[in-house]
């Protein structure tokens, strides 16, 4: 909570997943997700990682129609709050910031589960 106390997190309203990106991954692979364009999926949320220039939360995409969903980002995560001139990118390195000790973890037991749905930004 006091974490928290003083930061805008606003950006919440556009949290996301990102499972691909066109110049990392290729075009292709972020049109191979359209199969599951506008479905429901759940994510489970199972750790907050937190440091003072940002926060996010680890996540796990579930599965549509029994077909997993997979993100081919290294370190799935919904981004929550990054401090000004922090761009969102940098969260994609708290776990390795975690393992170097200069960023914190708290594992989510249990974890948090969302509905989501599948979309293209």
């Amino acid at each position: 909570e006091a974490y928290f106390r003083n930061i805008d997190l606003k950006s919440l309203t556009k949290a996301h997943v990102t499972l691909a990106h066109k110049r990392s991954h290729g075009v292709i692979t972020v049109a191979n997700y359209s199969q599951f364009l506008g479905r429901d999926v759940d994510v489970k949320f199972t750790a907050l990682l937190w440091s003072d220039k940002m926060a996010a939360l680890e996540a796990h995409v579930g599965s549509v129609d029994g077909e997993k969903v997979d993100s081919k980002n290294e370190w799935p995560h919904v981004t929550l709050w990054t401090a000004p001139n922090v761009p969102a990118r940098e969260a994609n390195y708290m776990p390795q910031l975690v393992s170097e000790g200069k960023e914190a973890r708290i594992e989510l037991d249990p974890p948090i589960v969302v509905v989501g749905k599948v979309n293209f930004f």
